[in-house]
């Protein structure tokens, strides 16, 4: 079993940045693929990214390319999500989820990942 701990969320104004991590435990880290998802009020959950388990590969959502950066570190069972030139419209709750790493490629799909954190708040003022 799992358990995936997210921290770094807070306010910030537009344009800013914020550096999220997902702190996993119980589990061998490097077997998960990561994704990064986000629900805005009033939204559905959607992806926002994901790493596979050796960092070779990450995806990123239309809405974050260029802006967010996904990252790992599986000597510290840790995954990151660099957030930078924030905009109002990131507002949300970030969770991130794993799943194991044999499956390939279908990374914004919820139902591949078994483990998810409790969400953390971002909020971007304009």
């Amino acid at each position: 079993q799992v358990q995936l701990v997210e921290s770094g969320g807070g306010l910030v104004q537009a344009g800013g940045s914020l550096r999220l991590s997902c702190a996993a435990s119980g589990g061998t880290f490097s077997n998960y693929d990561m994704g990064w998802f986000r629900q805005a009020p009033g939204k559905e959950r959607e992806f926002v990214a994901a790493i596979i388990w050796s960092g070779g590969n990450t995806d990123y959502a239309d809405s974050v390319k260029g802006r967010f950066t996904t990252s790992r570190d599986n000597a510290k069972n840790t995954v990151y999500l660099q957030m930078n030139i924030l905009k109002p419209e990131d507002t949300a709750i970030y969770y991130c989820a794993a799943r194991f790493k044999y499956y390939s490629g279908y990374y914004y799909r919820e139902n591949l990942y078994s483990y998810w954190g409790q969400g953390t708040q971002v909020t971007v003022s304009s």
